[in-house]
């Protein structure tokens, strides 16, 4: 049986502990795994390269000290929309190693005995993180991928502005999760010419309205190294650590209902997909469930 004191862990963190107190905590405890990912990024002179990996972890492990979830390390570079290739600074991996990467952690992360994993994106690379879901997905792995912003969707609750980069609203995380980090006398506000008007484009955090496209949908910017002067879209001077705070603490709590639903539906064990599938596309059509799912893959009551 696990000790007490954090369920028998010495960390939140799936690396600061040993294989078998891991194995024991997913068997015994709780079988939810969170990775946080972010990027090695620019964003402009008042913010460090790291930032994006920074919020994805400071927003995990809020999430998982209050779940119980276990955190599965960060990976410090992520994937990166066409624009952001040959900017200074910035360090991004193809999408096919992105998504390499993550299949990899998960399926790893699984031998421990984890079933469900929560993915928390700090950073715009859903053209990786989506494709790597379904594809886990086909070979029987729960998966949950979001960007905390699209998450939060926050809509000029808390903000200003809508978040862009490294604006009031990064920024305003920077302050709150980091703030030795960010200095604000070079904060200055920024941003570059798209290609379509604004109008089209559902900004991050912002709800749709109809005739709008995500703002990932299409290549909309022109590449950043010749179009930003200082690396910023948007205002970074109106940002705070009271805004990082009600941001950070929000959109945690949304996480966190999402993880005890999961908790409460799913006991330590069970994999909610029902089969494990390794082989991939070309056998979908054999998939077997197990004991805790009927025939059609519905879980047994």
């Amino acid at each position: 049986m696990l000790k007490e004191g954090l369920e028998g862990r010495k960390s939140v963190w799936f690396h600061e502990n040993s294989a078998p107190v891991n194995s024991a905590y997913a068997k015994d405890v709780c079988d939810v795994a969170i990775l946080p990912i972010g990027a090695i990024e620019q964003h402009a002179a008042h913010c460090p390269c790291g930032m994006d990996t920074f919020n994805a972890i400071g927003i995990a492990e809020k999430v998982a000290e209050k779940t119980g979830a276990m955190l599965l390390p960060c990976p410090m570079y992520g994937s990166h929309p066409h624009h952001h290739w040959g900017m200074p600074g910035t360090i991004p991996l193809t999408f096919e190693t992105h998504i390499a990467l993550l299949m990899d952690i998960v399926r790893g992360a699984a031998v421990s005995g984890f079933n469900k994993f929560i993915i928390i994106s700090a950073h715009g690379q859903v053209s990786s993180t989506i494709v790597a879901v379904h594809k886990l997905g086909i070979e029987g792995y729960f998966t949950i991928s979001s960007t905390w912003y699209d998450f939060l969707r926050d809509n000029k609750t808390v903000l200003k502005d809508y978040m862009w980069h490294a604006d009031e609203a990064e920024t305003s995380v920077g302050l709150y999760l980091y703030p030795e980090m960010i200095d604000m006398s070079l904060a200055e506000p920024g941003g570059g010419q798209g290609l379509i008007e604004g109008d089209w484009k559902i900004a991050p955090g912002a709800a749709a309205a109809p005739g709008m496209l995500y703002h990932f949908e299409g290549t909309f910017a022109l590449p950043e190294k010749d179009d930003l002067d200082n690396g910023t879209i948007g205002d970074p001077t109106s940002a705070s650590r009271e805004k990082g705070e009600k941001l950070v603490e929000g959109v945690a709590n949304h996480y966190v209902r999402l993880v005890e639903e999961i908790r409460k539906k799913y006991a330590c064990g069970i994999n909610p997909l029902g089969f494990r599938n390794p082989i991939g596309y070309n056998y979908t059509d054999q998939i077997k469930y197990d004991k805790d799912h009927d025939e059609k893959g519905r879980l047994k009551k």
